[in-house]
């Protein structure tokens, strides 16, 4: 059990989100039914999601920057 702690806490919050995204992503492959199958499928983007989040407030991913359009220069 120490081995799995271990790894564990090497391993980023970020990381441990997208092992689950891809277990729910296993588990909508082999589910039986259009409603599991989407169940786990919205599963896998909500840890997908969370781990980008994660790398964000890890500051590993920089914040995006919003563009607003010029004004232009013309007025009717």
């Amino acid at each position: 059990m120490s081995k799995f702690r271990s790894h564990v806490q090497c391993m980023k919050q970020s990381d441990l989100f997208r092992d689950n995204a891809e277990n729910c992503l296993q588990l909508a492959e082999s589910a039986e039914g259009q409603p599991a199958y989407n169940r786990y499928s919205r599963m896998a983007e909500a840890w997908t999601a969370l781990a980008r989040e994660q790398d964000w407030l890890d500051g590993e991913v920089p914040p995006m920057t919003i563009r607003r359009p010029k004004p232009s220069s013309h007025v009717l």
